[in-house]
């Protein structure tokens, strides 16, 4: 483990992160707030306002305000857009600051922050600002005198609902296009990560976004902000990002007021070695799908199946890489790996590593590293069974299972095994392969010869037990709308 730095102190506007409510920060109702830690030292790095369903319904109200009598549903759509472009720039301009917020909030490495995060989170805004604009409406003719136009509406107050692993760059996925419908919308971010979205009030102040339109509460999910938010009548619609469980419970709350839901939720994605794959370009990308993040991304290649003829190989180039990873001080730069989110998330994978040492063979790895902090060195299991918990359910830390496969065929059935269904890669220079692969996985998204290559085009989404609905493109812009048909007839000279 890295040194750790000695971090710079949290601006002062941030030791309290406020509420952001119809264009102010604002403490909370009952004047309550806890603890913003540290992963990387568990010191605390400020307060959080504690919200509850009374500032939950002051941010809705205010959304519902600004969306019925401000001019932001009015506006063009192109109107709209060059204000989220600048949005976008903003969120460039402060790249830095950004970044090391980030990574003081989540325990990421700045590296990550700095180059990933941060950008795409800018891009997620400059891309809507571009895309959306462009797009077409239908026209259908029956006859001369009959037309059919479809056109596509705000939905009005949008519930925003987002996670801790990529908490600016997923909230800003969601944020951009439902803004750019001429919806307003309040988010909940999660609350072991509140600085970038309080930091996001001051941009959408500066580019211009009118009071109300966006907004932030803080706080808890079940019995708290979030539930309160997803129970609120004045809500229309709910995109969340989360765990499966917590999906579930929204969905639950959903019901009484048929709001409209998009879940993008867990994940147990499948990377799949063939013998004949490019082994130095695939084991490479298996180390960072496996780690990166500290192995807190639901698209991670957490399950690693390998074909028998390589796989004892394939575990000695595994171990020779992953013993290069530098765990430590999220803010050094030279750090590849940093802290998991929480105390308790840690003690959550610490039980899953403990279970797969009674499962499979621990080859390296799955250490707490003394000191401060909430650090795992990166562990690696081989001979895991398909059905192992540890190649089961979504541990959302640095663990990698691998699992041997003989053909097509049972790489497959292992593929397809879990509940799972968000992504997938395979590794084989046989494109005849690949194309059968890539069709019988049941997963939203799969690769092949890469990992986490996205176009926000594209749907973005996964199946069974990993969400409802998709996101990207056009995909976002249908979920943050209505459709509505008008239809004409003329009348003839």
């Amino acid at each position: 483990m890295s040194a750790m730095t000695t971090p710079s102190e949290v601006p002062t506007r941030l030791q309290t992160c406020l509420h952001f409510i119809g264009g102010e920060y604002v403490a909370s109702a009952s004047g309550e707030t806890f603890a913003n830690l540290n992963p990387a030292t568990g010191k605390v790095l400020g307060q959080i306002a504690k919200g509850d369903a009374v500032d939950v319904d002051r941010a809705v109200q205010a959304a519902r305000q600004a969306f019925e009598s401000g001019p932001w549903a009015r506006m063009t759509v192109r109107e709209r857009c060059r204000i989220l472009q600048k949005v976008g720039d903003l969120i460039l301009d402060r790249q830095e600051e950004l970044a090391r917020l980030e990574s003081l909030d989540a325990g990421k490495p700045i590296s990550e922050s700095l180059t990933g995060d941060i950008p795409r989170s800018a891009w997620n805004f400059q891309f809507f600002a571009e895309y959306a604009p462009a797009q077409a409406e239908d026209c259908f003719s029956v006859d001369a005198q009959e037309r059919h136009f479809v056109v596509r509406e705000p939905l009005g107050v949008a519930a925003l609902i987002t996670p801790w692993n990529l908490p600016l760059y997923l909230a800003t996925w969601k944020i951009a296009p439902c803004l750019a419908m001429g919806n307003s919308c309040v988010l909940k971010p999660a609350e072991w990560t509140p600085m970038t979205a309080t930091v996001l009030g001051e941009i959408m102040n500066e580019a211009g976004v009118p009071p109300g339109v966006f907004n932030v509460v803080h706080g808890f999910g079940a019995g708290g902000a979030g539930e309160a938010l997803t129970t609120h009548p004045a809500v229309s619609a709910i995109s969340f990002t989360g765990e499966t469980s917590t999906g579930k419970a929204i969905m639950r709350n959903a019901a009484d007021g048929l709001k409209k839901v998009s879940f993008e939720l867990g994940g147990k994605g499948a990377n799949i070695l063939f013998a004949d794959a490019d082994l130095d370009t695939a084991i490479e990308t298996s180390v960072r799908a496996a780690y990166r993040n500290q192995g807190e991304i639901c698209l991670a290649g957490s399950r690693l199946l390998v074909q028998d003829t390589i796989y004892d190989e394939v575990i000695e180039r595994l171990k020779a890489r992953i013993a290069t990873i530098r765990v430590g001080d999220p803010l050094n730069p030279q750090t590849s790996m940093g802290a998991i989110i929480s105390r308790e998330q840690m003690e959550k994978v610490l039980q899953y590593i403990e279970i797969g040492k009674s499962e499979a063979k621990l080859v390296m790895g799955g250490e707490r590293l003394d000191g401060p902090g909430n650090f795992i060195t990166p562990a690696l299991f081989r001979d895991v069974a398909a059905d192992a918990r540890i190649a089961q359910d979504e541990i959302f830390g640095p663990v990698l299972p691998v699992i041997r496969f003989r053909d097509e065929a049972e790489a497959i059935a292992i593929a397809n095994s879990t509940r799972y269904g968000l992504s997938a890669s395979i590794w084989s220079r046989d494109v005849h392969r690949c194309h059968r692969m890539a069709a019988a996985i049941r997963t939203g998204l799969v690769w092949v010869n890469c990992w986490f290559a996205r176009d926000l085009r594209t749907p973005f989404g996964g199946m069974k037990a990993s969400g409802l609905g998709r996101e990207g493109g056009r995909y976002s812009l249908e979920y943050f709308s209505e459709a509505k048909t008008i239809a004409y007839r003329y009348q003839p000279e």
